[in-house]
């Protein structure tokens, strides 16, 4: 009898299946090696350096965050020491726009308020006050770069943020967003950390403008591209999503900093609810539309009703359907936040309401609907600093003895901010107002027709927001129009300003000192030769330091100068024939002797140097 039994089929081993697995990941790890090898891509470490010893921001970060916007913002740009000084006190400052100090960034934020305090405050002290904050993120972005603000041994960290928690990068309501997961969002930041996934999107991205257009994303402000026409009502599923989306991501970063020991001051958020009428009204469910709330207060106020249409300002605030403006809720959160970690929370929204007439915040602090004037920036610093003072957050060094009225005024006295950066703030505003959501996509002007520039400075300005030149050649080209007009104040207010921005960038201490010189003012030209000398000796900067020191008999000094000057440069003439003269001033006529000798040797026509040289032979034979 035949079997008909078929043979039993036998079982793969089991490192078959293991294969199956490794050889995928195998793949990956290997295409991920060679992408790096081969340095693909765009850098998204969170720090590069920005000269010898020093660290920034990377410029290319928020394209961690924003993927279908291509001309993503940036920070301020504040240089750091790689390796923390024993005597800083180091602060970092995380937010928003307003944060960043919109319109007037990166020189008028309260992060720069604060630094020029802390500075005449503790002379003694490295103060390194480093804002991070960025246009149009939100706390996703925060509490991804949270970690990275960790490791660079924080004295203490700044936050002001919650305006953008719909539209900003991620947020619920944002062109750039994966819901309201976020598990799902931080598990896509997370794998923003290997090169691979840059290839995939944009290969993907690649694709897909073969079939269509990204035109319509590109124009306007990053505003008006971000929101999507998005309406968010007062109360729906979205706008919780919102609060929680906050509330969440800054209970993350205060767990972080709470772990790490590191003290942390959060702000509640202020915005322009008296003079700014909200943006899309409709009635939604149980409250009228937001425009007739807003009319209501406005009647109140003429009535002399203050409470009543404090209450209803901030009740048009919240109903307003797009959502720039953060609600109260989030403020409540803020406050919540704080006293469930034990943090003091600057109330920055009482500080701005008790400088306001009737106190309600509107255009006498504010430049649009949100973002505060100077003044208001100024207001914000002193309210962090009066905390940190409170809840000694200081260093621990012996401050300066002086009043608030003396402080103020050498804040004042101090800040670097010039006629350019005015100009630059009042266009931005222009340009943010003609463009959705303050009127209609079709009603927008050509930029043309809202400024005319009338002098160098204004054209400096306009071009530096039309035609893209980078923001220091705007103030480089302001500084040279003022030093064209021999208004010596303002090219070095212009150029120090410059500097207070860009530290480590020596070729501004030579302009500024080389065109001094030119014109004579040494005395002017000398504190930006000692800054340049300081941050990194050369034969220039020794040899005009040491010939200065020669032009006031201060002898010592010049020699140390010029023979350091000579360590760089063995061959300037000039050098050789100053340090002759300074020998010869304190009477080493010897010395001064072989050093107009060396003069000599390389320039026999040196103008006076025979006639030096004969004086010196004869006084060394006496």
């Amino acid at each position: 009898m035949t079997s008909t039994t078929q043979p039993r089929q036998k079982k793969p081993p089991l490192y078959f299946y293991a294969l199956l697995v490794l050889i995928p990941l195998l793949f990956f790890v290997l295409l991920e090696a060679g992408l790096r090898l081969f340095d693909y891509g765009v850098n998204l470490n969170q720090w590069v350096p920005a000269s010898e010893g020093k660290l920034i921001l990377n410029p290319d970060i928020a394209k961690r965050y924003f993927h279908t916007i291509r001309n993503v913002p940036f920070s301020n740009q504040d240089i750091f020491d790689a390796v923390k000084k024993p005597n800083a006190f180091r602060v970092f400052v995380l937010g928003g726009s307003s944060a960043a100090g919109y319109p007037f960034s990166p020189l008028g934020s309260f992060s720069r308020w604060l630094q020029t305090e802390l500075g005449i405050l503790y002379p003694n002290c490295t103060i390194e006050v480093v804002n991070l904050s960025m246009t149009a993120v939100n706390s996703y972005t925060l509490r991804d770069l949270f970690p990275g603000v960790l490791e660079q041994q924080p004295d203490l960290v700044l936050i002001y943020a919650g305006h953008n928690e719909y539209y900003g990068a991620l947020g619920v309501g944002s062109l750039e967003t994966f819901g309201s997961n976020r598990t799902l969002v931080h598990f896509t930041l997370f794998l923003n950390n290997f090169k691979t996934t840059q290839l995939i999107r944009n290969t993907v991205r690649s694709l897909a403008s073969l079939f269509s257009s990204d035109a319509a994303h590109q124009s306007g402000t990053l505003m008006s591209r971000m929101a999507e026409d998005q309406y968010i009502e007062y109360g729906s599923g979205t706008f919780h999503d919102g609060i929680a989306q906050f509330e969440n991501n800054i209970r993350d970063i205060l767990e972080m900093a709470k772990q790490q020991g590191v003290p942390l001051m959060l702000g509640t958020l202020v915005s322009n609810v008296k003079d700014h009428k909200p943006f899309i009204s409709a009635a939604s469910a149980g409250y009228q539309p937001a425009d007739d709330v807003f009319l209501a207060a406005q009647k109140e106020l003429a009535a002399r009703n203050v409470s009543a249409a404090d209450s209803l300002f901030q009740l048009a605030k919240d109903l307003d359907l797009l959502r720039f403006r953060a609600p109260e809720a989030t403020n409540r959160s803020i406050l919540k936040l704080g006293e469930e970690f034990g943090l003091p929370v600057v109330r920055i929204d009482s500080v701005f309401r008790s400088s306001s007439p009737n106190g309600l915040v509107g255009n006498n602090l504010m430049t649009d609907h949100l973002h505060p004037t100077l003044t208001g920036y100024r207001l914000m610093a002193q309210a962090y600093l009066r905390t940190m003072r409170e809840h000694r957050f200081l260093p621990s060094w012996d401050a300066a003895v002086i009043s608030d009225r003396t402080l103020d005024s050498l804040t004042l006295a101090g800040f670097h901010f010039t006629r350019l950066d005015s100009v630059i703030a009042l266009y931005r505003i222009a340009i943010l107002k003609n463009d959705w959501p303050y009127i209609e996509k079709n009603e927008k002007r050509p930029i043309s027709a809202l400024v005319s520039p009338n002098d160098a400075i204004e054209q400096a300005a306009f071009a530096f927001l039309t035609n893209e030149p980078s923001w220091e050649k705007a103030h480089l080209k302001a500084a040279a129009w003022y030093l064209a007009q021999k208004d010596y104040a303002r090219f070095q207010w212009q150029m120090s300003t410059l500097i207070s921005q860009y530290p480590v960038v020596v070729e501004y201490y030579d302009y500024t000192a080389n065109e001094l010189m030119k014109a004579e003012r040494y005395d002017d030209a000398r504190p930006y030769l000692q800054q340049r000398y300081g941050l990194k000796p050369d034969a220039y900067s020794a040899k005009w330091l040491g010939t200065i020191s020669l032009s006031k008999n201060n002898t010592s000094e010049a020699i140390r100068y010029l023979e350091e000057s000579l360590k760089y440069d063995g061959t300037d003439t000039q050098v050789w024939y100053n340090l002759s003269g300074a020998y010869a001033n304190s009477k080493d006529y010897q010395q001064a002797l072989n050093a107009i000798n060396k003069c000599l040797a390389l320039d026999p026509a040196y103008p006076r140097a025979a006639g030096l040289q004969s004086q010196l032979l004869a006084a060394t034979q006496q």
